[in-house]
C-alpha cells in the first residue's frame, strides 16, 4: 500500500530560477502527484541581505509557467505558514533555546579571520578543516567578557563524539556518517537569522514533509540536519539526493554553457511543455522514452529510477522536444506563440520550419516584406541562371498568376529547364532561400506585384 508523500520546494530568493533547481522542483511535483500528495513551496529568505522579493515574485511566476501548482506556500498559506523563513523566527528562537538549554548548542564569538587561519593550519597539516572547538567550552565569565567587547556571537551546534548517523537515501542507499569528521557548525548567524543548516531540517520537519529531494551536492549536510532534527526531537524526513545538471563538457551547468535559467529559456520561446518533457528525461528513467503531455507524467514518473550519475543538458534535445510539441499544437495556439497576424495557411506552412518565434521572421519577410541580401550560394545560383531565364519567368508570370504549377509549364516551353534547374533560380528569386516550405503555398500567399517584382529584378543584367 502506497501512502500519500509530502514533498517541497525551498527556493531562495536570490536570482533567478537554475534549470537544475527547476528539474528538482519538478520532480519533487511529480512525486507529490503520483501519490495524490501534497507539494509545498517554502521561500528560504533568512538571507536578508541577498534576498529580493522581486525574486520571489519571479520564482513563483517561472513554476507557474511550467505548471507547477503547490498545495502550501506563501500566496496562498496552509496550516504550516508563514512560508517564508523570514517570518518563522519565533519558532526559530524557541528551538535555539531548547538547543542550549539542553547542551547541544553554544554561543560562538570567533571572528572569520580565526576561523580561516585554523582552517589553513589544519589543511597544512593534512588535516580536515573543521571548527576546532575554540569557544565551546567557554565559562560564563569569559562569554561576558567577550560580550560586552561587542563582540557578536554565532551559535553552533555542539556535535556529539563517537556518534554515528545513518539513514537511507532514495538514490545513494544506505549512508553511513561518523559525527568525529563534522566539527562543530553555526545553525544561528551572528546577526541572529537562523543558518541553512537548522531552518532547512526544521521546517521539513514541522511542515510534515515525508520526502526531501535536492542535488547530491547536499549529501553531505544531510547528517548534520539529522543530528539537529534528533536533538530537538522532531522526526526525520526522508531524502534523496541526485545527480546534478552539467554541461555537454560534464562540467556544472554554467553562463558559459549559454542560457541557464528558466526565464531566459522563455524569454527565447522555448515552450513549457517542450521543457518539462526533456527535464523529465534528465537523469530520470521513465518507462516511456517518448513525448508526454504534462498531465500524464506523474503517473510514469518513478522515483526509485533517479539516477546519481550527473545529467547532461543538451540544448540540442531540448530542440527535439520543442520540435516535438510543435507538432502537437494547432494553427491559432502558434500563431499566438510567434506572435504574427498571419493567416492559418501561413502557420501551417511554417511551422515545420520554426523552433523558436524568431525563426518565422525570415518568412514573414518572403510572404510580405523585403528579402535581405542574398548569400554567397543563392548568388551563385542566380548567376548561373542568367537574367534571360528571369525575363522569360516574369513573361511567364503575368499569364500564370500565383499558380506555380502553371508558372512552371509555360517556364518550361520556354527555356527547355525542368526539376531542380527550374525550381531551385525560381525558388531563391522569389523568397531569397535555397531551402524552407513548400513554393506553391508560399507564392499563393504573397502578393503577385511583389512576386513579379522580385523576378524581374534579377531579369537585368548586374
Amino acid at each position: 500500500m502506497s501512502f500519500p508523500v509530502i514533498t517541497r520546494f525551498a527556493p531562495s530568493p536570490t536570482g533567478s530560477l537554475h534549470l537544475g533547481n527547476a528539474r528538482t522542483a519538478f520532480f519533487s511535483h511529480l512525486w507529490a502527484r503520483k501519490s495524490a500528495g501534497r507539494f509545498i513551496l517554502r521561500i528560504e529568505d533568512t538571507d536578508v541581505d541577498r534576498s529580493e522579493d522581486r525574486y520571489r515574485d519571479e520564482l513563483m511566476a517561472q513554476l507557474r509557467w511550467l505548471g507547477m501548482d503547490w498545495d502550501e506556500g506563501p500566496d496562498i498559506g496552509g496550516p504550516s505558514a508563514p512560508y517564508s523563513q523570514a517570518g518563522r523566527g519565533e519558532l526559530y528562537r524557541g528551538l535555539f533555546a531548547q538547543l542550549e538549554a539542553n547542551g547541544r548548542a553554544y554561543p560562538c564569538y570567533c571572528a572569520a579571520e580565526e576561523l580561516e587561519l585554523s582552517r589553513k593550519l589544519q589543511r597544512m597539516s593534512g588535516k580536515p578543516p573543521r571548527y576546532a572547538g575554540t569557544c565551546r567550552n567557554l565559562t560564563s565569565a569569559q562569554r561576558s567578557e567577550r560580550g560586552s567587547r561587542g563582540l557578536r556571537p554565532t551559535l553552533r551546534f555542539a556535535v556529539a563524539d563517537n556518534e554515528v548517523i545513518e539513514f537511507t537515501d532514495v538514490v545513494h542507499g544506505p549512508q553511513r556518517f561518523a559525527s568525529g569528521v563534522i566539527g562543530d557548525f553555526i545553525i544561528r548567524r551572528d546577526n541572529g537569522t537562523a543558518a541553512f543548516f537548522f531552518c532547512n531540517a526544521v521546517d521539513d520537519s514541522v511542515m510534515g514533509v515525508t520526502q526531501v529531494l535536492r542535488g547530491d551536492d547536499h549529501l553531505t549536510n544531510t547528517p548534520r540536519q539529522l543530528m539537529v532534527l534528533d536533538a530537538l526531537r522532531l522526526r526525520r524526513p526522508g531524502y534523496g539526493h541526485v545527480g546534478l545538471l552539467v554541461g555537454a563538457d560534464g562540467a556544472p551547468l554554467s553562463k558559459r554553457h549559454g542560457s541557464t535559467s528558466v526565464h531566459e529559456f522563455r524569454q527565447r520561446g522555448f515552450l513549457s511543455a517542450a521543457m518539462l518533457n526533456h527535464l523529465f528525461h534528465l537523469g530520470h528513467a521513465s518507462d516511456v522514452d517518448g513525448w508526454l503531455s504534462p498531465a500524464d507524467m506523474p503517473a510514469h514518473f518513478r522515483p526509485e529510477h533517479l539516477g546519481r550519475a550527473p545529467a547532461r543538458f543538451d540544448e540540442a534535445q531540448l530542440i527535439h522536444w520543442q520540435k516535438e510539441c510543435l507538432q502537437r499544437m494547432s494553427a491559432e495556439q502558434i500563431r499566438t506563440w510567434l506572435g504574427v497576424d498571419d493567416s492559418a495557411d501561413f502557420v501551417d506552412l511554417v511551422r515545420h520550419n520554426v523552433v523558436l518565434p524568431e525563426d518565422a521572421a525570415p518568412w514573414v519577410a518572403v510572404v510580405r516584406g523585403e528579402l535581405p541580401p542574398l548569400g554567397l550560394d543563392e548568388q551563385k545560383l542566380i548567376a548561373a541562371a542568367g537574367p534571360e531565364f528571369f525575363a522569360a519567368a516574369a513573361a511567364a508570370f503575368g499569364q500564370s498568376g500565383s499558380d506555380l504549377k502553371l508558372l512552371a509549364n509555360i517556364l518550361k516551353e520556354r527555356t527547355g529547364r525542368k526539376g531542380a534547374d527550374l525550381f531551385m533560380p525560381l525558388r531563391v528569386a522569389l523568397t531569397g532561400q535555397a531551402h524552407g516550405p513548400e513554393l506553391a503555398p508560399l507564392l499563393r500567399l504573397m502578393p503577385a506585384e511583389t512576386a513579379l517584382r522580385r523576378l524581374k529584378s534579377h531579369a537585368q543584367n548586374p
